[in-house]
């Protein structure tokens, strides 16, 4: 049974170093792969290191700065048939650094920025990162440094915080009991959301959230808060501009005491406008990640969501990036 504590020490020691420009062969194995937001995609080998080269180069000064940072066995997903990686380390944090050259032909600031670095990694027997997820919100970097392409968002705009209490840094312990009951209330929660259908929702029942719950969802979305900032500002416009989404299952479902982490891939047809983009009738895929926190009465208090946004849009035809970002 592999020793959870372990591979989290593993994994910052990773994390850390790679945001300081470490070697990455130090941290990943020869034969990894990660699934990294747009205009990256499915990288190994030197596209690995590409990437933490561009982030380094714009960041010189970098550090790592983790809110939340959990591990636990990857509880089963019947609905796929991908290989299951287990045990998982996910973490949610920002690069933080001055941002001194271009990245993707988002133009520096010569100040400070945060990018938020939304990760799940699997390490090997030695130790090394051989299977990663990674969604860096650069459409977020580009609100930072004045250039966002969107229309205002509905949400807030702004960094999002740590934990409410902290806590969520939880290097000392792997509480698989409370990750379990935490798990059983995200999944009994999911079934809720995902058998209701239609822009509707006055219907839906929301009694596994606080009713002021915070939601940090990705630039374009914002920050929003309780039930009624929550349907407003992203569960009605997203359900109105992709009715039929679906999952076809996680790639990862950990938990640890009083925080929770699932993440997949959404499959729809674009029919409503989003985010200033108008409907076309594509069929898109949404690649997120969803971290939850639970307060002393088991409800959701805080949902920080990860959201390859820059993805999505190009799928509707849309490259948000600067033309010379790729």
């Amino acid at each position: 049974m592999r020793d959870l504590l372990q591979d989290k020490a593993r994994v910052w020691e990773h994390l850390t170093r790679l945001a300081q420009g470490g070697d990455v062969a130090r941290a990943y194995a020869p034969d990894a792969m990660a699934e990294i937001a747009f205009p990256y995609d499915t990288a190994t080998g030197a596209q690995i290191a590409g990437f933490y080269a561009d982030l380094t180069r714009a960041l010189p000064d970098a550090e790592w700065r983790p809110e939340i940072f959990i591990a636990g066995d990857n509880h089963p997903d019947t609905r796929t048939t991908d290989r299951r990686f287990s045990p998982l380390v996910g973490s949610f944090g920002h690069w933080q650094g001055t941002f001194t050259e271009p990245l993707l032909g988002i133009q520096p600031t010569g100040g400070v920025v945060h990018l938020r670095m939304c990760e799940v990694h699997h390490l090997d027997s030695a130790g090394k990162i051989s299977r990663a997820w990674i969604l860096p919100d650069f459409l977020d970097l580009m609100d930072q440094a004045g250039q966002f392409p969107l229309p205002p968002m509905n949400g807030a705009r702004g960094m999002w915080p740590g934990p409410r209490g902290g806590g969520g840094v939880r290097m000392g312990s792997v509480d698989e009991i409370g990750g379990a009951a935490s798990m059983a209330q995200v999944l009994d929660m999911h079934n809720a959301l995902n058998t209701h259908v239609g822009p509707d929702v006055s219907g839906l029942t929301m009694a596994h959230w606080d009713p002021n719950f915070m939601y940090y969802a990705a630039a374009g979305i914002g920050i929003c808060r309780g039930v009624e900032g929550f349907r407003r500002n992203h569960q009605i416009p997203f359900r109105e501009a992709v009715p039929d989404r679906h999952s076809r299952g996680h790639f990862v479902r950990i938990a640890d005491g009083p925080f929770a982490l699932t993440g997949g891939r959404l499959y729809a047809t674009h029919t409503g406008p989003y985010l200033g983009m108008p409907a076309t009738g594509r069929q898109v895929h949404i690649d997120v990640m969803d971290f939850y926190h639970f307060d002393a009465d088991g409800l959701i208090c805080e949902n920080w969501l990860p959201f390859d946004v820059l993805r999505t849009a190009n799928q509707m035809g849309v490259n948000l990036l600067p033309q010379d970002g790729g």
